[in-house]
């Protein structure tokens, strides 16, 4: 058994079941640390469990909205990583109080708890200047967790793909459904996906002493793609061809407005959503020039998405995910 998990090596992950949570957790019981995933329902995160030998992995109760329960979940780790955001508020669960108050109630609760490695996962387009409340709310919450632990490492990826995201699901689900696909701003804006495991490895990294405290690092795949592009590969992974419907940015902010009153998981686009694509979600020169990039954390050689993503999207193709093994 790994040393580290022999002499309790603990950490928690606040998120743990989450998509990038699910995936850091694996990452870090691969190297024997013992996690406590911090969840809202951490009921409804025994699927954790497997990922690491018996009791190494446990989920515990904690509301970023209540720090008495962040500050019981922190209780002898020596790493924190917080990986809880929203895109857009509903109820209590508003950008203020998850993105921003909540990501600086977890770092106050990790400098009182002593711990050794804080990490705090933001979004490339985090801005305060943005028109994006969104952008705005994790450039203040970048400002916050800085403010409570000035030695946090914050990590900003592009957009994350992995088995269970919710860009290329999301599009090739609307292509074997859809007879057209909306093409938002003429597909443009340019992209730089990351794989979910790269980014796990990244956080990881950075939580056992990669990167330097108090540094924000711009996370980023090996491709940069365009809206496009990337619609246009989804197609092909899911053995799907449908025309475009060019969609001007006021068209699109015209359907989010009128499908306000929808659930969020309803709604096709949101107004912070079209906003945000008015903007490239790539690595920035400057952070490429200073060294704040993936490679800086100890990925060199992250995966493109050609390799990982048409192995999941299989199950879109027209035929099934299994028609390539059928006689």
């Amino acid at each position: 058994m790994n040393s580290k998990l022999l002499h309790g090596g603990l950490a928690t992950v606040f998120g743990g079941g989450g998509f990038v949570g699910r995936h850091t957790v694996r990452e870090l019981a691969r190297r024997g640390w013992r996690i406590r995933a911090a969840e809202r329902r951490p009921d409804l995160a025994g699927y954790l469990q497997p990922m690491g030998a018996v009791g190494q992995i446990y989920a515990v109760q904690a509301n970023l909205r209540y720090p008495e329960s962040c500050r019981a979940a922190v209780a002898g780790a020596k790493i924190v990583i917080n990986t809880v955001a929203i895109m857009s508020g509903s109820g209590k669960q508003t950008l203020q109080a998850v993105n921003v108050d909540g990501a600086a109630a977890v770092a106050r609760a990790a400098r009182d708890a002593g711990v050794e490695r804080f990490i705090h996962i933001s979004a490339i387009g985090a801005d305060t200047k943005s028109n994006a409340a969104y952008a705005r709310s994790k450039a203040d919450g970048e400002a916050a967790v800085l403010g409570e632990f000035p030695e946090a490492i914050i990590i900003r990826p592009s957009i994350v793909f992995g088995p269970e995201d919710e860009f290329f699901n999301r599009f090739a689900g609307m292509a074997r459904m859809s007879p057209i696909m909306p093409l938002v701003g003429g597909g443009s804006t340019k992209f730089q996906p990351v794989y979910v495991g790269d980014l796990a490895r990244a956080i990881a990294n950075a939580a056992e002493g990669a990167g330097k405290p108090g540094t924000v690092y711009e996370i980023g795949g090996p491709d940069v793609s365009t809206f496009r592009d990337l619609l246009d590969d989804t197609q092909t992974w899911a053995g799907r061809e449908r025309p475009y419907f060019p969609m001007p940015f006021w068209l699109a902010k015209l359907q989010a407005i009128l499908t306000w009153p929808l659930p969020n998981s309803m709604r096709p686009i949101t107004v912070d959503q079209v906003r945000m694509l008015k903007k490239d979600n790539i690595v920035s020169t400057k952070a490429q020039e200073e060294g704040r990039t993936i490679e800086a954390l100890g990925v060199e050689h992250p995966q493109s998405a050609g390799v990982i993503v048409p192995q999941y999207l299989e199950r879109f193709k027209p035929r099934g995910q299994f028609a390539n093994y059928r006689s």
